[in-house]
């Protein structure tokens, strides 16, 4: 077991880690004042039901073994016959060409914590009007009939995808794609929100917003270097090209915006460092430099344009989800086919990526529309008017984000003690 790749993993791990309440953060200043909570609590919940999940039969039915290239087996469920003597193999070579070897338990975790990102990442799709404890089922459901099978199409030995070649570093097709689509077909399901391209519906705090972005490319470190299950060149590749793709992608966000609506706004500088970190994420470990700055760029100026299309086309994705992470997804996935610098970009590999990217979708669309339907038909999945109207926060969780009304009372005490002074000296003189 080789020490050194086993504690970089774990590392990654933490950072991952960090990334969901990051995006929580992300997320929770982008929403109203009135559904923060809500929408903290959506991403973090998929840290407590996803960790089980994964653990009980996730990891066994995404790398356990191989059933017709769809699926895994449960003979790794509830992580039986492993212990901490068990091995995977990384992705660095040693001196002899062997794979080094990392702990299983190490790369479990690692894996862990992207399964439970990505459900987390749909969510900001469907703020303001959802249920909670509807969205704890959906989680639950779709980590299982979605998330856990493409996880092993891209990843594991024998999944379908892995063995036609295609390429995804760090999660373009499982995660971003995945989530981005799956967000497109809940929403079609749960309908818009009361007052959709009627109603002002700003961010409440975007300061809340950066915290959140820079906590997520903080974490996405880990996200894409952590990928390559060890310590080589080809992870400090990953990493550098992390950095100046997510800082591309920022310039061409803000230029599109500037040009297309006058601004350089700080919600459109976050959103484009999340559409350069989504983008770079399945192609960062085959691209040069070069290539990372073409495709943060390209990601920042598209994904921009791609957020407006909830207007023209009217379905309701709140946070702009499938404009940044399922555009964002399909642009890293398939611009690594034409430019990786190691001998495999090409038509070839081209068409690998888009076979990738557009069966991932259109199984999850599918498989996620038929959840969300269920759902909805059985329990509800949407949230009563008035609780939407009211606020999901004190509807559903019994609390708000910020206690106003002891602020007012405050300020209204002291105005009060000021204007009443002066009355009183009058009635004394």
């Amino acid at each position: 077991m080789n020490g050194t790749d086993t504690g970089f993993v774990l590392i990654s791990a933490a950072l991952v880690m960090v990334m969901t309440p990051g995006l929580a953060l992300f997320y929770g200043g982008m929403v109203r004042a009135k559904s923060v909570l809500n929408m903290l609590m959506m991403s973090f919940i998929s840290l407590g039901i996803v960790s089980i999940l994964w653990v009980l039969y996730g990891y066994s039915l995404a790398f356990s073994g191989d059933q017709g290239g769809f699926i895994g087996n449960l003979d790794a469920i509830g992580l039986k016959g492993i212990d901490a003597a068990s091995t995977v193999d990384s992705f660095v070579a040693g001196a002899n060409g062997e794979p080094h070897k990392i702990a299983a338990f190490a790369f479990i975790l690692f894996q862990m914590l992207f399964a439970v990102i990505t459900p987390a990442l749909m969510s900001g799709a469907l703020a303001d009007r959802v249920k909670f404890g509807a969205w704890m089922i959906f989680v639950a459901l779709w980590v299982t009939l979605v998330y856990f099978p493409v996880a092993h199409w891209v990843w594991a030995p024998g999944g379908w995808l892995f063995e036609l070649g295609v390429i995804d570093f760090a999660g373009g097709t499982a995660v971003h794609i995945n989530a981005g689509i799956g967000a497109l077909a809940a929403v079609l399901v749960v309908g818009k929100r009361i007052g959709f391209k009627k109603d002002p519906m700003r961010p409440h705090s975007l300061p809340l917003v950066m915290i959140g972005t820079a906590l997520l490319w903080f974490g996405w470190f880990g996200f894409n270097a952590g990928s390559w299950l060890g310590v080589d060149g080809t992870t400090a590749r990953m990493a550098i090209n992390t950095q100046i793709a997510t800082a591309a992608a920022i310039i061409g966000w803000l230029i599109y915006e500037r040009i297309r609506h006058g601004a350089f706004t700080t919600l459109g500088a976050c959103s484009g460092a999340v559409a350069g970190l989504v983008a770079i994420t399945p192609s960062g470990g085959h691209v040069n430099a070069f290539g990372a700055i073409l495709i943060g760029i390209v990601a920042g100026a598209v994904c921009s344009w791609a957020v407006s299309l909830k207007y023209k086309l009217g379905y309701d994705d709140s946070l702009d989800v499938v404009g940044v992470h399922l555009v964002g997804g399909v642009l890293g996935t398939l611009l690594v086919g034409l430019l990786a610098t190691d001998g495999i970009g090409g038509l070839d590999q081209l068409g690998k990526q888009a076979t990738g990217a557009f069966s991932v979708m259109g199984y999850t669309f599918v498989v996620t529309w038929i959840i969300a339907f269920a759902i909805q038909k059985t329990i509800g999945f949407r949230a009563s008017e008035e609780d939407e109207m009211t606020g999901v926060d004190q509807a559903l969780h019994a609390e708000t984000a910020y206690d106003f009304s002891s602020a007012a009372g405050s300020h209204m005490s002291a105005t009060t003690s000021s204007v009443a002074a002066p009355v009183s000296k009058k009635v004394e003189a």
